[in-house]
């Protein structure tokens, strides 16, 4: 039998190349890379133009509302308008924290107010108000007094439930030592230790001096509670010597480690 061929089997040495791509250099390679970074910068920078069009240029993110949520004392009008939301203009140019310096400055009454964009079209206000802890009475008025001991209102009527400070400090070495404002911060600070039962029965918080302060109470009872020391302590004290005795008229705490009680 006759074997194959020379044509058949190839000529010797030579392998058969005929399926393989073709080559492509180092020179190749690198242009093709470049060509791809090219492609990829180009739409970057397409991308890119395209967004802030669309965010400053565009109609489609433009303020068109403005929300406002937690204000109970005032009025949505009150906080919007001191807010003053540049209504129409991008969303993302509002200078939210100016609007938060401008609303904090102008309405005292708000401890806290966060202006949050709601995309795609709106401004939300949230407030917190402050809460009157104490009113010191001028003029026939009351001035609100917070839980850090700010002054940040005035009304013609006083809230129902918030007892009347009388800050009457005795000329004294404690006058002179630690200031009215101080004062009405240990005042502020007796209030926050009170237990609810009392704090909801406390009609009037009086200061004489740094270590001597009172509470009056409704149906005419007097809780002596001294300096703001240990108020945690006074707290669980006077609670227990008001269940002991719940007819007596004057609970005195100002040393919660030898308590008294008289007009029983």
């Amino acid at each position: 039998m006759a074997g194959p061929t020379t044509a058949q089997r190839g000529a010797p040495g030579r392998a058969d190349t005929s399926a393989r791509p073709p080559h492509i250099g180092p020179e190749g390679s690198r242009s093709s890379r470049r060509l791809l970074l090219i492609l990829i910068g180009a739409a970057a920078a397409l991308l890119i133009a395209f967004v802030i069009w669309a965010l400053y240029g565009s109609s489609w993110f433009r303020v068109e509302k403005v929300t406002t949520s937690g204000a109970e004392v005032l009025t949505r009008e009150e906080v919007e308008a001191v807010a003053a939301t540049p209504i129409g203009a991008p969303l993302v140019s509002v200078d939210t924290d100016a609007m938060e310096h401008r609303l904090r400055q102008k309405l005292p009454r708000i401890d806290r107010v966060d202006v949050v964009r709601s995309w795609p079209d709106g401004i939300s206000l949230k407030v917190t108000e402050r809460k009157p802890v104490l009113l010191v009475e001028k003029g026939g008025k009351f001035v609100e007094v917070d839980a850090k001991g700010v002054r940040y209102a005035t009304v013609d009527t006083a809230p129902k439930g918030v007892p009347l400070l009388e800050l009457k400090p005795e000329p004294s070495a404690s006058l002179r030592r630690f200031g009215g404002d101080r004062l009405l911060r240990e005042a502020v600070r007796v209030t926050g230790d009170l237990p609810a039962a009392v704090a909801k029965d406390t009609e009037v918080v009086r200061v004489a001096s740094f270590d001597a302060i009172s509470l009056w109470l409704a149906r005419d009872r007097e809780v002596i509670w001294g300096s703001g020391e240990n108020g945690t302590a006074k707290a669980l004290v006077l609670t227990a010597l008001m269940k002991a005795a719940p007819k007596a008229g004057q609970f005195d705490v100002s040393a919660p480690t030898a308590p008294a009680v008289s007009g029983s």
